[in-house]
């Protein structure tokens, strides 16, 4: 039922094979523009989702 020190053991692998990666993106964008970045994307992908099947279906209900 006990793990021993193999959990603390992989914890320890996974921090040494990540050590080299950054812990944040570099895109060199400020949280606010990232955030805003974002938004558009999302608006971009509901408006293509939306797109002509919506008004089509508005008009039969």
């Amino acid at each position: 039922m006990f793990r021993g020190n193999q959990r603390e053991l992989a914890r320890q692998k996974n921090q040494k094979k990540n050590s080299d990666k950054p812990k944040q993106r570099e895109d060199g964008l400020s949280h606010e523009q990232r955030k805003q970045r974002d938004a558009d994307i999302m608006r971009q992908k509901q408006q293509k989702k939306e797109g002509p099947g919506a008004g089509a279906q508005a008009v039969k209900s």
